[in-house]
């Protein structure tokens, strides 16, 4: 049975002041507890690895904006149902990289709120004005950006912090999944100007999380 939109709306809200405020549990086990234990990190690898998991931490507090967003905006109930299975996933990844923040002695970002709200205002203008595909192509094209920048991540974590790149490493085989799912449900590739405006955006809030 599909959702009223009163019923979705307070879904949306519950989900924002989740992301924003509780403290989320993962359906899934962390995949640091998996990884062989390294070496001591130094002051200085604590301080790079707690910059880089903030960053994902505020990637994935976007993630959950635009997913609940999406799924606010569309009338297709097979694709409100694609979109909440993907941001179950994404909410292991907010709490593994807020267990590990919390681990390395460091926060997340001080402009949360302001991550989410640009993100939700993305996402349901996406669905809105573009319809399913259009949003649909959204996501791939979010999933393929964070996929790389992930994959960046893994070459600059330290060797040593095994657990902050076990969950790296997690995350990006979930994005690619997210990515390829998309895809398959009828995503449209995105204009050039429109990807250069995302990467130009992204570029602007991971810069601007690894210190704030």
């Amino acid at each position: 049975m599909d959702l009223s939109l009163t019923d979705r709306l307070l879904s949306a809200v519950d989900s924002s002041l989740r992301t924003l405020v509780a403290a989320l549990q993962a359906a899934r086990p962390n995949p640091a507890r998996q990884a062989e234990a390294g070496t001591v990190l130094t002051k200085r690898e604590r301080r790079l690895s707690g910059a880089l998991m903030r960053v994902n931490h505020v990637g994935e507090v976007c993630a959950q904006a635009l997913y609940t967003a999406q799924a606010l905006g569309t009338r297709d109930p097979e694709l409100r149902r694609h979109l909440d299975a993907a941001a179950r996933d994404e909410t292991d990844h907010l709490a593994w990289t807020r267990e590990r923040l919390d681990e390395l002695g460091d926060r997340v970002s001080w402009l949360n709120p302001l991550w989410y709200a640009g993100a939700f205002s993305i996402g349901l203008l996406a669905g809105r004005i573009g319809g399913d595909a259009l949003s649909l192509g959204f996501v791939v094209e979010t999933e393929r950006q964070v996929e790389a920048h992930l994959a960046s991540h893994m070459d600059r974590l330290p060797s040593a912090d095994t657990a902050s790149r076990a969950i790296v490493a997690q995350m990006k085989e979930d994005e690619a999944r997210h990515a390829d799912a998309a895809l398959q449900a009828g995503g449209k590739t995105l204009p050039a100007p429109v990807r250069g405006l995302m990467r130009l955006a992204a570029k602007v809030m991971t810069t601007t999380a690894h210190r704030i």
